[in-house]
Parts: C-alpha cells; sequence; structure tokens
C-alpha cells in the first residue's frame, strides 16, 4: 500500500499487469470510475497528481501500468513478441479483474497518448460494451503527414529509424524515447507513424473497426504538445466516425501553466473538471 494507492496486479498470458487503486473520493458511493492507460514508457504512478485531481472532482480513479513498463511484466527484451494487439487485450484483462469495483457504476477509460490508442482498439476489437465513455488526453495518431508546418518531414525518418533499430537489435533500448519497449509495439506504433491507419490486428482491420466504435469520447489535445498536436488528435477523431465525439483544446490559458505532452499531468484541475462533466453526461448503469 502505497500512500496514494494500493497496488495489485492482473495476470493476462503469462505477462503480470500492475494497477493501483486510489481511494474512493469523498462524497455519495458509486461515483464514476476512471480506469487510466498512460504514455509510451511512462509509468503508472506519474499521473498521481492527475488521479488526485480527478478524486477532487468526484471521480474514482485505477491507473494501470502498460505491459512491459513500471510494475508490469515481461520487461521488453528480444523474447518479447507482443504489440497493440496484445495491450488491448490487457485492457479487457483489468476490466475483468475490476468486475466487482465497476459493477452499476460508470466506467470510463481515460487513455494518454499510446494508452489512448490501445484504449480506442480495445473498443473497437472487444467488448465495448464494458465501458460507458473514451476520454483521450494528448493522444493522436503520429502520421508524419498530419503534423503542421514541415515538421512531419522529421517525423517520417524519426519514426521508421526508430522501427529499423527495434527491428535490428530485438528491442526498443529506449535511447532518449518511450522508454525499453518490445519490437512488436514499436513496429506497429511506426506502422501508424508511416500511413496514418492503425495495423490489421489478429487478422482484423482495426482502423476499420475504429470506425464502428459508438462510445462517446471526450477528445482534448493539449497546447506545446510536442509528439501529439491539435492536428494529430483531429486524424484520431476523423476515424471515429461512429462514436459522438466532445472536441477540446486543452490551453495554457485555461490550465494556468505551461503545458505540453507530459507536463499537463502536473496542471490537470480544469481539465480533471471536463472529464468529471463528460462522465455527468454519459448513461447510468
Amino acid at each position: 500500500m502505497n500512500g496514494d494507492y494500493t497496488q495489485e496486479f492482473v495476470e493476462v498470458d503469462g505477462a503480470r499487469i500492475g494497477v493501483q487503486v486510489h481511494p474512493e473520493p469523498d462524497g455519495p458511493p458509486g461515483a464514476p470510475v476512471v480506469v487510466i492507460w498512460p504514455a509510451m514508457g511512462v509509468r503508472a504512478r506519474y499521473y498521481r497528481p492527475f488521479a488526485a485531481a480527478l478524486r477532487e472532482a468526484g471521480l474514482a480513479v485505477v491507473v494501470v501500468d502498460l505491459r512491459g513498463t513500471g510494475e508490469s511484466t515481461p520487461a521488453p527484451s528480444r523474447d518479447c513478441r507482443y504489440g497493440y494487439a496484445e495491450l488491448a487485450t490487457d485492457v479487457g484483462a483489468v476490466l475483468d479483474a475490476l468486475k466487482p469495483r465497476l459493477d452499476g457504476r460508470t466506467r470510463l477509460l481515460l487513455g494518454h497518448s499510446l494508452g489512448g490508442q490501445v484504449a480506442v482498439l480495445h473498443q473497437a476489437l472487444h467488448d465495448a460494451d464494458r465501458v460507458d465513455g473514451l476520454a483521450l488526453v494528448a493522444v493522436g495518431i503520429p502520421w508524419w503527414r498530419g503534423y503542421p508546418g514541415l515538421r512531419g518531414w522529421g517525423v517520417l525518418p524519426y519514426t521508421q529509424g526508430i522501427a529499423a533499430v527495434a527491428r535490428l537489435l530485438g528491442v526498443w533500448p529506449g535511447w532518449g524515447f518511450g522508454g525499453r519497449q518490445a519490437r512488436g509495439v514499436i513496429r506497429d506504433w511506426a506502422y501508424t507513424a508511416r500511413t496514418g491507419r492503425f495495423p490489421v490486428l489478429d487478422g482484423v482491420d482495426a482502423d476499420a473497426a475504429v470506425g464502428r466504435v459508438r462510445t462517446p469520447v471526450l477528445a482534448v489535445s493539449v497546447d506545446d504538445d510536442q509528439y501529439t498536436p491539435h492536428e494529430t488528435l483531429d486524424h484520431l477523431c476523423g476515424k471515429l466516425a461512429a462514436a459522438p465525439v466532445t472536441r477540446h483544446r486543452y490551453t495554457v490559458a485555461e490550465a494556468g501553466a505551461p503545458l505540453d505532452h507530459f507536463t499537463w499531468v502536473r496542471a490537470a484541475g480544469p481539465l480533471a473538471a471536463r472529464v468529471a462533466a463528460f462522465a455527468a453526461t454519459l448513461p447510468r448503469r
């Protein structure tokens, strides 16, 4: 038991997924539950300030370490074969394990960066009815053509160079980006950067499946985001053709602090209130 949360674990296909369960918020029981899925290489504990802001806004919070990061295993190595398909499956396994806590309560998946892609893919490929809403914060398809100005011409060689190193070494060592990652995760991420589409996963056209998702979405891009600027989330929202999407830009003025792809977590009070307001619009179970 950490002072902020209780550490739990979920076993899935030989992996062990770390789950941090924060205390219930003040107020009446049965508050909506937000399950946070982090960015590539970012540990669950990084989101403690955001979890505190969400609890202050009246939401229950669970934060999950992505497979291979933080408390989750396996540690990425040449032996690891997993990619986006397995990460999306992990979402369902965690929801199954949390079922006693979730029954009768509104539940949201909140994804940051890669975690947002994973949450979307779970909704597209698995049992979408277990989740009432998706909140995507600083998420985007890193398609090189989607970046403003000349930035895309740097994104393409950068992303494909990382993929080439991961292929060559059998694992991405985490040199200056994303932490140590399984080559399958990097392969799928680089595919989205090259093509602007999700890859075929377990024989399913994931891009087409995303177009059939009907889960309500709160899509929030962040000012001064060096990795997923506003345009990259616009591109992802364009794929969610069947879903009701509420689009918002989280500005420096609203946050009252400097922002980027990571630091929004520490200036998230107004954003947490917005997530709580979104949760209140979702049908009650």
